[in-house]
């Protein structure tokens, strides 16, 4: 563990995050960061994710865990701000990166039937666009400011 409390294990993909671009980053806390991933570049995909290395959401300590719900509300709300999307999905599996996090879907009214709800995660494949997403991280950021900074949100009334 390194001085700042934050894991920083090689293995792990979610831990890698912190040496993610600043460009690429919504928001961090001592706790949590908010960020666009790469291999999950779609326009309007975030992942949210604790900052040090735990798996499931069982490794929450009691400051993460009473966090959570928060930052989790103040990244959909930005997303969905800045993206004006319909709906906006908050997804936590873990299989694959076993480091709690959860990514954050914008689903646009252009995304076909079958690809809402959990068929979404298809869109990984068809919709990359790493240029396109990382347009769109200043306007979530800036959300995301307004939103998480004066308690204001809009968008669960």
């Amino acid at each position: 563990m390194s001085t700042s409390g934050h894991h920083d294990d090689a293995d792990c993909f979610m831990c890698g995050l912190e040496r993610n671009e600043d460009a690429n980053v919504v928001f961090r806390d001592p706790l949590w960061s908010g960020e666009m991933v790469p291999g999950y570049d779609v326009p309007g995909w975030f992942v949210l994710r604790v900052r040090r290395h735990a798996e499931r959401i069982t490794g929450l300590d009691e400051d993460e865990l009473a966090s959570f719900g928060r930052r989790a509300r103040d990244l959909v709300a930005a997303i969905t701000e800045a993206t004006g999307a319909p709906a906006t999905y908050l997804m936590a599996f873990g299989e694959n990166h076993p480091h709690f996090h959860a990514l954050v879907t914008a689903r646009g009214e252009d995304v076909p039937a079958g690809r809402r709800s959990g068929d979404i995660l298809r869109l990984r494949a068809e919709r990359t666009d790493p240029e396109a997403a990382a347009r769109l991280v200043p306007a979530v950021r800036r959300a995301y400011a307004l939103l998480a900074g004066n308690g204001a949100h809009p968008l669960s009334v």
